[in-house]
């Protein structure tokens, strides 16, 4: 009895349909269904995991170690749910599966085609979740906008699943864009009317349209819209702009976004639910106007280069009555005589992950001048990795330490390859991914940070390593190692006991935080943060 609603876009790009899937998938939660969320994505790339920051924003990852699009994080921080490699699909992924059933000789020699054979495995990779688990809903994203060539397969599948499975199992809901013309002073509906007859054009006829503003709409214009597309009045909702992501899912509620898709596909919605704990977050998010100021050092000026981080940070921020104000510095500009003017009103600092030499050297400046000025500090996979290196270089006395990343000819490399990495040549989806386990060391700042669990489970993307040849000397000169994997003995985690905050993780917390249950090192990290600030005032 799984039923499907998918969730296509019009007019433009970045209107939120990742915002709206994961508030949908919230409201229905609530309502007591089972539900997952899905992305798939129209271009060509195998995943993100081989995409520049700059052309895709950040690579989320799932716990079973897929490299997947940003929004599945927040289908993961509003819903709690846990995505897999079945949760985020391409085009790429789509023709790679068909061909190599061509190569294997599955088709028994047909000729093959975008129909039926491209659309038969997207509609596979739909279902596929639900012949997992029992789902209630299954919540699919389409990429893109209608009108993009290479989406053009997805929206026939769509076209045919609502077909087969019928009114009452499958349902379409279209994202546009109503823009304001400052010089008339009016919205204009004409972008969404087009928007909808192309996708009408294509076969489908959306039961829901949701209209992303900047202004208030009038009920009239609603109605015109409704008039125009096809669509009852009450299907039209509204999505203006609000002051942050995580106020959508109660915008959407007002609205009655769950209970018309309830009633359209033959269910009755029953009692609104309160949402009690996403309300107390919000009116707690609300309350916290004190500044906390935290530094992210990393190479890309993009906010969805780290938009996990960031989001984590404001979770925390909350929970610890706070408004975190991230500040971006960019790592290639830091050099020893402007570092301190660079992070200058800092109550702590990131050191963010990345690849790559670019501004690594700016990395480990910073590194350096928060250690030394006993500044709270976290460093993340690559951030880890710097502050190793810096620890290296100024205390130990090893000048010309480094990573074989950035400089393979180092003597003293105190950041190696992982041994299963070296033979390894093809770049997509073949790092350490996914989840792994950490034993974390008795009477450490993290093992208290993490509520004194002696184990936890972390996501992991990364190819090197500290290399354990130099722990001994790192230990007697204050760095420990607090944090290691039980089957490979891996250093996860390293800290100064001797400072404030100071640590570093080669896995990802921020790929584990959500909504209602903040990730304990971010939580204890701007905690210092937040102490840290209060001393220094």
């Amino acid at each position: 009895m799984t039923r499907y609603i998918f969730i296509t876009g019009g007019v433009a790009s970045s209107l939120g349909k990742g915002i709206i899937s994961a508030s949908l998938g919230k409201l229905l939660q609530a309502r007591g269904y089972k539900i997952t969320i899905q992305k798939f994505d129209p271009y060509i790339n195998i995943d993100p995991g081989t995409l520049n920051p700059y052309e895709h924003g950040e690579c989320y990852v799932t716990a079973d170690g897929m490299e997947t699009d940003l929004d599945l994080g927040h289908y993961e921080r509003f819903t709690g749910i846990k995505t897999t490699r079945d949760n985020s699909v391409t085009s790429g992924r789509i023709y790679l599966s068909v061909i190599e059933k061509e190569r294997r000789g599955d088709y028994l020699g047909k000729t093959i085609q975008v129909v039926p054979h491209i659309t038969d495995e997207i509609k596979r990779r739909v279902q596929l979740a639900a012949t997992k688990e029992d789902l209630d809903f299954v919540i699919t994203e389409i990429g893109g906008t209608i009108g993009d060539i290479e989406g053009q397969p997805f929206i026939e599948a769509i076209r045919q699943l609502k077909w087969e499975l019928g009114p009452s199992k499958a349902l379409n809901i279209h994202l546009t864009y109503i823009p304001y013309l400052a010089a008339a002073g009016e919205l204009k509906t004409k972008p969404t009317q087009m928007s909808v007859k192309q996708l009408q054009g294509l076969g489908i006829q959306p039961e829901v349209l949701v209209l992303r503003t900047e202004h208030e709409l009038s009920p009239e214009l609603r109605a015109k819209v409704a008039h125009f597309c096809n669509v009852d009045v009450d299907a039209i909702i509204q999505s203006q702009d609000l002051p942050s992501i995580y106020e959508v899912p109660l915008n959407m509620l007002r609205q009655g976004l769950d209970a018309v898709i309830l009633r359209k596909m033959g269910l009755e919605p029953g009692e609104t639910p309160a949402l009690g704990p996403w309300r107390a977050f919000l009116e707690r998010r609300e309350r916290a106007t004190e500044v906390v100021n935290i530094g992210l050092v990393g190479k890309y000026d993009l906010q969805d280069a780290y938009k996990s981080i960031l989001e984590s940070l404001a979770h925390a921020g909350t929970y610890n009555d706070r408004k975190v104000k991230a500040t971006f510095v960019n790592s290639d500009g830091i050099i020893r005589d402007n570092v301190g003017e660079k992070l200058k009103g800092m109550s702590g600092v990131v050191i963010c992950p990345g690849f790559g030499s670019r501004g690594v050297e700016g990395k480990i400046i910073a590194a350096e001048y928060s250690r030394t000025h006993d500044i709270p500090t976290f460093g993340i996979c690559l951030g880890m990795q710097m502050m190793v290196i810096e620890f290296a270089r100024n205390v130990l006395g090893l000048k010309d330490a480094d990573s074989s990343e950035m400089n393979p000819e180092t003597p003293h490399n105190v950041i190696d390859m992982m041994e299963e990495q070296k033979s390894v040549t093809m770049k997509g989806g073949t790092m350490r991914l996914g989840s792994y386990k950490c034993g974390i060391v008795e009477g450490s700042r993290v093992r208290k940070a993490y509520g004194g669990e002696s184990e936890v489970v972390e996501r992991h993307r990364h190819r090197y390593e500290f290399n354990n040849r130099y722990s001994a000397g790192f230990e007697k000169a204050g760095m420990r190692v607090t944090g290691v994997n039980p089957e490979s003995g891996l250093a996860e985690i390293v800290e100064i006991p001797g400072l404030r905050w100071y640590i570093g993780t080669q896995f990802h917390p921020e790929y584990s935080s959500t909504v209602l249950r903040p990730h304990p090192l971010f939580m204890d990290f701007v905690k210092s943060c937040v102490e840290y600030g209060a001393s220094e005032s």
